[in-house]
């Protein structure tokens, strides 16, 4: 029996770059979640006679929100539901199925590499047909119509079981469970050579996978252990668990301190990474060694026909524009596309529709291809498995080797998080006061050569994303990004992005702080950061 339920307009349901995420107390508000979803619905003009993806990354309250969704989508006449078992799905897994079964879209739960728990974050967003994020036309619609709802519809329908596969009805809606890994490692098994990659650990590779207690645990497992034959123990943290194991799901040096220890450590194996709370991110180290996310991309691209789905060559590369420009020197001397978004993989998407790119990344620790629609954190780590298989060398001479051929861009970001939000926005309305009149001036011994707040144009679809981020670029390639990060819950955070490009081979080994502290330092005398803030430096350096 389908209920219609009155229910009065949330303010605050304006989904970020990657859906809408709050604290999971915000969602158990009664109507929160119900109010948001019949939004997404009401966006696409109805799901009656659709077919949609659903699942999450298995964090506290992933599985109620499941139920609500699988209820509300039946009493909105939704045909079909295809959900992972015990409602698991990674955020990659989920666009591969969207497009596999060429559905009309998907609902992902997830709030990525935020925490977990019931005092911690949740988030929901809204995939379409090509497996990716809804673009912002549907996401200012979904926003609209928030603000204005009056009801919603639901089924009485008792809850589904999601712990067993097959097909299983809901009122008059067909439900499929099914294995959220099988599709996904098919899918890797393409696209990689999984016999170069066995005998590679048949040599005495050594490995450890840490996947925080998230979603990428069983992928890794059956992927890396099972198919791939690793020794048993190579993943660790492999169970999801609704709170993450209490820890920051986020895979970067600060928050993937057990995995830094292990291969900073004695005896420590030759490749190390991680991934996040939905699978979408990802953390490339050697022994004793960090390879940059900005890195990683270009090193991907510049080696791509060594690996078995791209042996006929990449039509070309994308990255965020805080991203470090390293990929652009190699779609240089390739010949190949490339191209500069606003922070966001919807803003890829289009891109790779028309196969003007095969491969995207992000300062933030993700990359991915043509494959699916999202970064995707396990198909990077097995990327530079079959790369190191066919190298037969380190991590750290591949990387080095490449700032050697293509010159090297230091690059680091600094992460304020947790700042008021009036402050963080004070900073920003003053530097983009400063950026008047600016080009032509000199910074820290520097010309300015340009200073803007990004704008990005759409050359497949027109649109135009304007005030993405204000930048500061000097005549010798340098560069100071500030950004204020959207997949935060609370406050503020403030992410500075510095580079800068070196060619000369006596210099391609430095500390990077150290190369950039000219620029950390023209940061803090333009808006005197550490005193205004109270902190003595930034939370997070990557």
């Amino acid at each position: 029996m389908i209920h219609t339920v009155s229910t009065t307009p949330f303010d605050d349901q304006k989904p970020g770059t990657s859906g809408l995420r709050k604290k999971v107390k915000v969602f158990e508000q009664s109507n929160y979640l119900e109010n948001f979803v019949q939004a997404i619905f009401d966006s696409i003009d109805g799901v009656n006679g659709k077919t949609l993806v659903l699942g999450g990354d298995g964090r506290y309250y992933n599985t109620t929100a499941i139920q609500t969704i699988a209820k509300m989508a039946s009493a909105n006449g939704c045909s079909k539901l295809i959900i992972g078992k015990n409602g698991l799905l990674s955020t990659p897994a989920a666009s591969h199925l969207i497009r596999k079964f060429k559905t009309d879209g998907g609902i992902i739960l997830s709030a990525s590499h935020n925490p977990a728990g019931p005092d911690e974050d949740f988030g929901i967003k809204y995939n379409i047909s090509n497996g990716g994020p809804a673009p912002e036309k549907i996401t200012d619609r979904i926003f609209d119509i928030s603000k204005s709802i009056s009801e919603y519809k639901i089924s009485e329908a008792g809850n589904i079981d999601l712990s067993t596969t097959g097909n299983i009805q809901l009122d008059e809606m067909q439900v499929q469970i099914i294995d959220p890994v099988t599709d996904y490692a098919k899918l890797m098994q393409e696209l990689f050579d999984f016999e170069a990659i066995q005998q590679l650990f048949a040599n005495d590779f050594k490995m450890t996978f840490d996947a925080m207690h998230a979603i990428t645990g069983p992928y890794a497992t059956t992927i890396l252990e099972g198919m791939l034959k690793a020794p048993a123990g190579t993943v660790i943290n492999g169970t999801p668990l609704q709170d993450f194991g209490k820890g920051h799901p986020d895979p970067n040096l600060v928050y993937a301190k057990e995995l830094v220890d292990i291969m900073w450590g004695d005896n420590a194996p030759d490749f190390g990474a991680a991934s996040d709370g939905d699978g979408d991110r990802n953390m490339i180290l050697g022994n004793a060694f960090f390879v940059t996310p900005s890195d990683s991309l270009a090193v991907m691209a510049a080696n791509a026909t060594d690996i078995k789905g791209y042996k006929n060559g990449i039509t070309g590369v994308a990255r965020s524009m805080p991203t470090s420009q390293a990929s652009d020197q190699v779609a240089e001397r390739l010949n190949i596309n490339s191209y500069e978004t606003p922070t966001g993989w919807k803003f890829f998407g289009n891109l790779l529709d028309a196969d003007k790119v095969t491969l995207c990344g992000e300062e933030s620790f993700g990359t991915g291809s043509n494959h699916v629609r999202e970064k995707d954190g396990l198909w990077a780590v097995l990327f530079w498995l079959n790369l190191l298989a066919v190298k037969q060398d380190s991590v750290k001479n591949i990387v080095e080797n490449h700032w050697q051929s293509y010159g090297r861009n230091y690059y680091s970001r600094h992460d304020y998080e947790g700042l008021e939000s009036d402050l963080a926005n004070t900073f920003m309305n003053e530097l983009e006061a400063m950026q008047n009149g600016l080009v032509g001036q000199q910074l820290a011994g520097q010309t300015v050569s340009y200073a803007d707040n990004f704008s990005y144009n759409d050359e497949v679809d027109g649109s135009t994303s304007s005030r993405q981020g204000l930048r500061f670029g000097f005549e010798n390639g340098s560069r100071v990004v500030f950004r204020l990060s959207g997949t935060g819950t609370v406050g503020a955070t403030l992410r500075i992005y510095f580079e800068r490009y070196e060619t000369d081979p006596a210099k391609l080994n430095l500390d990077t702080q150290e190369v950039l502290s000219d620029l950390i330092a023209l940061v803090e005398e333009m808006i005197d950061l550490k005193k205004r803030s109270g902190r003595d430096g930034p939370t997070v350096i990557t």
